[in-house]
């Protein structure tokens, strides 16, 4: 509706639900008197900043397609989804479990992110990092619940960075990344709990067997690049795994 001036919602204090997406928004100070608010949605604005006065009940909200350059003032103790997809976003820092303690799904696709050091949010149990420019894995060994994890389309040549304490990750969409060698894929199999991964679109995805390779890698697997993992398929992997060992031992 080509909104710039929201003021007029302060008086609307019960509000639980509200959506202000593709206007004009720079500021969304007028919300702050909505203290009863659960669920907020302020895609495709003007907004440079994603602060506001923390809000006792609020579980969602998502800033898709603004200006945001980083995470200060979110800080809201229910909130357990944010969406910060397509802004102008660089570093993870900022974002706290100490603000943020019931965060379980967080958005960052499409930003400008480079590393996830910093992002200490604990708890979460979806992260999507997708089309980012992360070259570097940190900070990852904290965590402990994270279920899924989406860094397609990224800069990663080397897959270093992942713990034995994310023992609950089950599923991993590494596409369209740089990763060349299948040692760097055996560095997954840190990882007690992966089911589903994503590699295609990578150069090591090219070589001969790549399937295989990478399954005498990562036998628990049941999912490859979307395909189902054959029981013929399992064991034609741990051929190729004995064969490989055999061959370390040789030399």
């Amino acid at each position: 509706r080509g909104l710039t001036d929201i003021s007029l919602l302060e008086r609307f204090i019960h509000l639980r639900y509200v959506d202000l997406s593709k206007n004009k928004l720079k500021d969304l100070a007028p919300l702050s008197s909505l203290t009863q608010l659960l669920w907020l949605k302020v895609d495709r604005n003007l907004l440079t900043s994603a602060s506001m006065q923390e809000l006792p009940y609020l579980q969602v909200i998502s800033f898709d397609r603004n200006h945001i350059v980083d995470f200060e003032g979110i800080a809201h103790p229910l909130l357990a989804n944010l969406s910060l997809k397509e802004n102008k976003i660089e570093t993870v820092l900022g974002l706290s479990h100490d603000h943020l303690f019931s965060l379980q799904v967080l958005e960052l696709r499409g930003n400008k992110i480079n590393t996830t050091a910093g992002l200490g949010v604990s708890k979460l149990k979806k992260l999507y990092l997708a089309k980012n420019t992360i070259c570097s894995l940190e900070g990852l060994e904290e965590f402990e619940q994270l279920e899924i994890l989406h860094l397609r389309d990224n800069k990663m040549e080397a897959l270093d960075g992942f713990s034995a304490s994310m023992k609950c990750l089950q599923y991993l969409n590494l596409r369209s990344n740089g990763i060349k060698s299948f040692q760097e894929v055996g560095k997954l199999q840190v990882l007690p709990m992966l089911q589903a991964l994503v590699l295609m679109d990578n150069p090591c995805a090219q070589e001969p067997d790549y399937r295989l390779q990478v399954l005498s890698r990562l036998p628990r697997l049941q999912r490859l690049d979307k395909e189902t993992v054959e029981e013929e398929e399992r064991e034609e992997a741990e051929k190729v795994r004995q064969t490989r060992k055999e061959k370390e031992k040789e030399k």
